[in-house]
């Protein structure tokens, strides 16, 4: 039986002109893209067992204790700005309109609004008040009025380039496929041979694959999601089983939390059916804020129990020259200068100086995309 917080709550298209008219003189919220694409997983499920935005005492037990009130783990607030000026009107009203690009997308139980702190609110998550860290600035931006409350949505976001499934439909998918377990990989990057070889290692004593990179907000020098895809699509189409992969976006947007978003996306990949999920090396990190292992080391303070997903805690990938294939410090004896090494940072700084990936670390079908990309980028 589905648990009803996985249930999307989505107003039929039949009646959502008709709601939206109905509703409207009720208070509207602006949404950025960033907390649209908040609404949109807190509605579908991703987030569950957080169906809302979150008020102030589950902010609190959040902040404080990486769980909800009902003691599940939770740890990062999902919470919602407004103008300090709609605060008198939304805290006499039921429901009110969030609104993107003049369309109300979804309705929102106004439950509660509530000061908080951002600084506070960004120290806690992301352990820095540095406003070079995009999550820090992002959070610093906001105004400490908060509303809280259950969102449905009224219109489905579009994704005119990646298909993005929910959690039901994923479930639903390994279902029909019979797979028993099942591992997730999420990325913000393009794929290269060490993400490859991390996947199919994994594939080889799991039955199923879930590639599920994000397509939500990412930072301004993050390489645009309808590139990345091109990408995903060629390695997908000729280097893994089609039978035993899925690929699918993922719909979150991008916090750079370090540690504890590598715990959240673990938690929305269970809601997905996953059974277990791949944690690398600086997942979900930016820059030199988080120690490279932080991500990893980080699941010692949960049991696996209590997260209700297993976790890979993957080994740092290389292509090794003696070895001539990918390997790990687990299975290559040579020294360091015969690695090669990628990031997705090394990437694109090698792309945006106009030299040549690195011979057998990059497919070459992933490879002439991106350098199609940055060409076209640099004029």
């Amino acid at each position: 039986m589905r648990a009803a917080s996985l249930e999307p709550r989505v107003i039929p298209g039949s009646l959502s002109s008709s709601i939206a008219l109905w509703l409207d003189k009720a208070p509207a919220i602006p949404l950025d893209a960033f907390h649209w694409a908040d609404a949109f997983c807190l509605a579908t499920g991703v987030y569950a067992p957080v169906i809302g935005f979150q008020g102030r005492r589950a902010v609190q037990s959040v902040l404080e204790d990486w769980h909800l009130p009902n003691s599940s783990p939770w740890p990062i607030p999902i919470t919602l700005a407004i103008d300090p000026q709609l605060a008198s009107r939304l805290r006499k009203a039921d429901l009110a309109r969030l609104v993107r690009n003049d369309t109300t997308v979804a309705i929102l139980n106004v439950e509660e609004v509530f000061w908080l702190d951002p600084e506070i609110e960004a120290y806690s998550v992301y352990g820095t008040l540095d406003p070079a860290h995009p999550g820090v600035a992002r959070t610093l931006q906001d105004s400490p009025i908060r509303v809280a409350g259950a969102v449905t949505l009224v219109e489905w976001p579009q994704y005119p380039v990646a298909p993005v499934l929910t959690p039901h439909q994923i479930r639903d998918l390994i279902q029909q496929r019979g797979w028993k377990t099942v591992v997730g990989f999420q990325t913000r990057n393009p794929l290269h041979r060490a993400h490859e070889y991390i996947q199919k290692t994994a594939l080889e004593t799991h039955d199923g694959l879930v590639l599920h990179p994000l397509v939500g907000y990412t930072k301004a020098d993050d390489i645009p999601v309808e590139v990345r895809w091109r990408a995903y699509q060629a390695l997908i189409s000729e280097y893994f089983p089609a039978s035993r992969t899925i690929l699918s976006g993922f719909p979150a947007p991008m916090r750079y939390g370090g540690p504890k978003e590598a715990i959240l996306h673990a938690l929305c990949r269970k809601n997905y059916g996953m059974t277990h999920f791949i944690v690398g090396r600086d997942h979900a990190g930016v820059g030199s804020f988080y120690d490279p292992m932080a991500s990893q080391h980080v699941f010692q303070r949960l049991q696996e129990d209590e997260l209700g997903i297993h976790i890979i805690a993957a080994e740092p990938a290389f292509y090794c020259r003696r070895c001539l294939q990918m390997a790990t410090g687990k299975t290559c004896p040579h020294p360091p200068e015969d690695q090669e090494i990628l990031s997705g940072t090394r990437i694109r700084t090698t792309l945006r100086q106009g030299k040549e990936l690195p011979t057998g670390t990059v497919r070459p079908e992933v490879s002439a995309i991106l350098q199609d990309y940055y060409r076209t980028v640099q004029g």
